[in-house]
């Protein structure tokens, strides 16, 4: 599991917000949002439920569980708006990101 902690410091800072920020868009107050960070205090289901909405990942993204916890919400929003697509599209589409992945490995094999 996930150290919880970091993994809201760690979106706190990608979503360039200060501790006063996050705790006011979460309506906690700074100090209880400095003591998650800390791992001094856990964050409850109803704090994490605030804290995945204002960061836009799921609360698996936060506490690191569940199969889909490395996806944020916009990735998982484009691959549900993939599945909706008629099958010859997404084959299309699919050998489109293929073809970009082994392009991007290839790159990386010459560095």
């Amino acid at each position: 599991m996930l150290n919880i902690g970091e993994q809201i410091s760690r979106l706190r800072k990608k979503n360039n917000l200060s501790q006063v920020e996050l705790a006011k868009k979460a309506e906690v107050s700074r100090t209880i949002i400095g003591n998650y960070e800390r791992n001094a205090n856990t964050p409850s289901i109803e704090v994490l439920i605030k804290l995945a909405r204002v960061f836009n990942v799921s609360v698996d993204y936060i506490i690191g569980e569940g199969e889909l916890s490395s996806l944020d919400k916009d990735l998982l929003k484009r691959i549900e708006n993939i599945e909706k697509l008629d099958d010859s599209t997404k084959q299309h589409l699919c050998f489109l990101i293929d073809n970009v992945i082994q392009n991007h490995k290839t790159k990386q094999a010459y560095l």
